[in-house]
């Protein structure tokens, strides 16, 4: 392997290119110690299918968000054959999309919060009071697009008067939302490692919710609790349910699954098949408290890679 030339692919141009940039520098900082032969590609400045295949035995998929962690990129890497690290393109489409992943969850028993679906030309025909009263979906809602990473255009509101404007905001940049009631409770979140659960964080945000400053931004002094601050047999659950997601959505290489856990219940939010590598990331985080350093973890994830994923 260690004459292998990997691409580390990064940054492109979803909202989430500055974490991106991140992690493709960690990513290819621990590859060079590691001795791999590194070259660098981002999306945003020429497009995917001009990667040279000569120049590449394994791409190392670095970047997060739309384009990059939807299924978009993973199809360019299966056409040109080249292995890659992380989930495949009908995994990473379903997981990327709220309301395939949480369908899924539920067809496999995973209990994860009740929703609905608007799409922008149903919500101006509409009572939105009404139309939630009839779902018996109660306020506090959270309202967000079915397919952003990194807590992008979430909102939640407390009344109609703030999910009205909140709703009326995002229309203008989406087409399709989902509302769903927000979960008090502890946000746990799990990493699963090639189809192994490496443990369980928990994180106590000082914002209103673990929102994009909260997960990225060291001056919102967010709590790390590694390992989370559950018994035992809760510990062991939020494991085995991080576990059956990752392969009920036919995930591959590294996920993190994002829960909360209210009165002796987890809830699934999402499962990211990109989670951030960066020196603020939980997937490292987490690893370490196991005792696998940077650059063990990501030479795991680079071992894993194929294509066909």
């Amino acid at each position: 392997m260690k004459n292998k030339k990997v691409l580390v692919v990064f940054g492109g141009t979803s909202g989430e290119r500055e974490v991106s940039l991140n992690t493709g520098m960690a990513c290819v900082k621990a590859l060079k110690k590691l001795g791999y032969k590194v070259s660098t590609f981002d999306p945003k400045k020429k497009s995917l299918n001009l990667i040279d295949k000569s120049k590449t035995d394994i791409i190392f998929n670095a970047l997060h968000g739309r384009d990059g962690e939807d299924g978009v990129a993973q199809s360019y890497f299966e056409y040109l054959r080249i292995p890659y690290t992380h989930s495949g393109v009908i995994s990473s489409y379903n997981a990327m999309n709220k309301v395939i992943s949480k369908e899924i969850f539920k067809k496999n028993k995973i209990k994860s919060p009740e929703y609905f679906v608007l799409e922008k030309k149903v919500y101006g025909k509409i009572n939105l009071y009404q139309y939630i009263k009839k779902r018996k979906i109660k306020f506090p809602i959270v309202v967000k697009p079915i397919n952003e990473g990194s807590s992008i255009g979430v909102k939640i509101s407390k009344n109609i008067l703030g999910l009205n404007k909140s709703t009326k905001s995002l229309f203008k940049k989406y087409q399709e939302l989902i509302f769903e009631p927000y979960i008090g409770g502890q946000e746990i979140q799990v990493a699963v490692l090639n189809g192994f659960p490496l443990g369980a964080i928990e994180l106590k945000p000082k914002r209103k919710f673990y929102d994009y400053k909260a997960k990225y931004s060291k001056a919102a002094n967010t709590e790390h609790i590694m390992p989370a601050n559950l018994n035992k047999s809760n510990y062991k659950k939020a494991l085995h349910i991080a576990k059956s997601a990752h392969n009920a959505l036919g995930c591959k290489g590294i996920t993190r699954s994002d829960f909360k856990f209210l009165k002796g219940k987890f809830y699934l939010l999402e499962i990211n098949t990109q989670p951030g590598m960066t020196n603020l990331s939980l997937v490292p985080e987490i690893a370490n408290f196991k005792g696998i350093s940077f650059e063990t973890l990501v030479k795991k994830i680079l071992l894993n890679a194929g294509i066909n994923r």
